[in-house]
């Protein structure tokens, strides 16, 4: 028998890939960084590729830059159109975080 997280895992998988890409990857970020980023970020929109996470200050996008090429391959493994960069923006506005597309 197959274990529940299992079978969830893979209902949840193919429920957002057969998503339009750009709501997919807003569903898939909470499950690809995982609960503890999830309840500090939040995605905001997926664009030409482009998907954009907002993060509480700075700090944090300088903290998850760190991760971007796991992130996007994640994300990827989830989504038919997969996402190519990851832009951090700040939640105060104050101008951007760090970004890009994790192979830099």
């Amino acid at each position: 028998m197959e274990p529940v997280g299992s079978a969830l895992k893979k209902v949840v998988g193919d429920t957002i890939s057969s998503m339009p890409s750009t709501e997919a990857a807003l569903l898939a970020w909470p499950l690809v960084c995982g609960s503890a980023v999830a309840n500090k970020t939040r995605a905001l929109e997926c664009r030409g590729r482009v998907l954009k996470i907002q993060v509480p200050d700075p700090s944090w996008s300088r903290q998850l830059s760190g991760f971007l090429p796991e992130y996007i391959d994640a994300l990827n493994s989830l989504i038919a159109q997969g996402v190519e960069k990851i832009e951090f923006v700040v939640e105060n506005g104050h101008g951007q975080g760090n970004h890009g597309n994790g192979k830099e």
